[in-house]
């Protein structure tokens, strides 16, 4: 075919193609093109803020970080967070907030949960979101305030006053009630600005998730910059055997409206039903010092230790005095003998050798200073049963936190010269139970470790709040043995100290 045909062919089709395009236009009579398609934005939320201009509690504007679909921002002061007016820009039509339209900048809103914020668009595409406000520290918060507004100034002496608890997202609030309050602690009361407090309720009651009862114990922490060495103890005495062991939350507390920190709120040592249960005619004790003494304390001596009776009030050489002294010097008498060993008639007729095994391993992993002789070493006993260990109590100066005694490193015996202890492990059978109970704490350190990072990571607003008040971080607290800037150095320096202790015990126990 040649080249002219070949155009006039072509010139052809395009003709009618053309022609068949115009007639399928041309349809009613309507020449008209149909009209563009628009397509609506995807609906988006671009910013959420707290402004100080909208809100009069703020100080300072607060801009919300936007990760997917969740919206977070911490409130950094101690203000209410029921009526807060959000601004925000977005695209789409509109924003509700838990189903209600909202209006930039106009509308208060209550954050005490989170909240859940959806942007829609004209073609009722919706985009999710949740709202996640911190308050202050997100710890819950304690508020005491005594009458007058007075100072504590005794350990002795209660002070009345009220507690109002704000719960926050973690426990039941509790609205205000009266109370009474006083001093407690033997060195941590005396040297540090901080003080550690014992609360009395008129009632009762719930306290923090914890279990009902009347007495609160306020621990300041304050040698213990990780504020986690007694809370550590307390994991493994949950970990344990032993019968009971105090329950314990971190608060932020607010004394007379001012500020006081970061505290340790738990359970008290003292007999009860639900912590140490006596029965009817049990006795609570103590091995002590004669410094710490009140003078209505009870006490009698073995030839080891001053035992003094924390519980029931008693009268020197009365029935129950001498009931509860003449069998724990029978007791002790029996331990040093020459048959202490005799699984009939020695030290085993006495004690329930599991709970001193757990009580013994507990305080020689945290190494406490004080559980050699010194203090706050508990035991119970309840006449026709046997002598029980415990419960727990006084970590602060633990896991390495001192700097007066070998205690200090992570290796070496030391509860091990507590004089029972010691004796007991002369007889092959303790000894090979101390090594079976070992076993089973060493599996549990990626437990603990996992619990330091978990409890420190929950206070990490908290501590720089309580360090911004006390100024401990970075200069000597005593007895501190090693003095770091940070609060995660101090806590990293716990979790090496701890590590370190399973590895030389390990090791150790079992040349015992």
């Amino acid at each position: 075919m040649r080249d002219s045909q070949l155009r006039l062919l072509l010139k052809g089709f395009v003709l009618s193609i053309i022609a068949l395009c115009g007639a399928c236009g041309s349809g009613g009579g309507d020449n008209s093109a149909a009209p563009p398609v628009v397509q609506e934005p995807t609906p988006k939320l671009l910013s959420f803020a707290l402004r100080a201009q909208d809100n009069s509690e703020l100080d300072s504007d607060l801009s919300f970080v936007i990760d997917g679909a969740a919206v977070t921002g911490r409130l950094p002061t101690n203000s209410p967070v029921t009526g807060l007016v959000a601004a925000f820009e977005f695209e789409g039509e509109t924003v509700a907030l838990d189903g209600v339209t909202q209006t930039s900048a106009q509308q208060p809103n209550d954050f005490t949960q989170p909240v859940s914020l959806t942007v829609t668009n004209r073609s009722g595409d919706i985009a999710n979101y949740t709202v996640d406000i911190m308050k202050f520290t997100g710890l819950p918060i304690i508020y005491l305030n005594t009458e007058g507004g007075v100072s504590i100034e005794s350990k002795e002496i209660y002070v009345p006053g009220t507690i109002r608890v704000d719960g926050w997202r973690l426990y039941d609030s509790i609205p205000e009630v009266t109370m009474e309050i006083r001093g407690r602690g033997h060195s941590t009361w005396f040297l540090h600005p901080k003080k550690p407090y014992q609360m009395k309720l008129s009632d009762s009651s719930e306290f923090l998730g914890m279990l009902d009862n009347r007495k609160w114990l306020f621990l300041a922490e304050y040698s213990d910059k990780t504020m986690l060495r007694n809370r550590v103890a307390f994991e493994l005495g949950h970990l344990s055997n032993l019968e009971w062991t105090p329950d314990s939350r971190f608060a932020e507390v607010y004394f007379n409206d001012s500020h006081s920190g970061t505290y340790h709120i738990s359970q008290k040592v003292e007999a009860g039903v639900d912590r140490v249960d006596l029965g009817d005619n049990g006795f609570l004790l103590e091995i002590d010092q004669p410094d710490h003494l009140d003078p209505d304390d009870v006490y009698f001596e073995t030839n080891e230790y001053l035992i003094n009776i924390k519980e029931p009030d008693l009268a020197f050489n009365d029935e129950q005095y001498n009931l509860v002294s003449s069998h724990i010097n029978e007791f002790e008498t029996v331990l040093f003998g020459a048959n202490f060993a005799d699984p009939d008639t020695g030290y085993a007729a006495y004690i329930d050798a599991d709970s001193f095994v757990d009580w013994f391993l507990i305080n020689e992993i945290a190494k406490n200073v004080d559980a050699m002789w010194y203090s706050s070493i508990f035991l119970h006993y309840i006449p026709g049963q046997k002598i029980k260990m415990g419960p727990i109590w006084d970590f602060d100066l633990a896991f390495g936190n001192v700097d007066y005694a070998d205690s200090r490193y992570s290796e070496g015996w030391w509860v091990r010269w507590n004089a029972w202890i010691d004796r007991l492990l002369a007889d092959p059978a303790f000894a090979n139970k101390v090594k079976q109970r070992f076993a089973y704490f060493k599996t549990q350190e990626p437990h603990l470790l996992s619990q330091i990072d978990q409890w420190s990571q929950m206070l990490k607003y908290s501590q720089a709040e309580n360090d911004d008040i006390w100024s401990t971080l970075g200069t000597y607290v005593w007895p501190n043995p090693v003095v770091y800037d940070t609060y995660d150095e101090e806590v990293t320096h716990l979790k090496i100290w701890l590590q370190e202790r399973f590895v030389w015990m390990e090791s150790a126990v079992e040349q015992l």
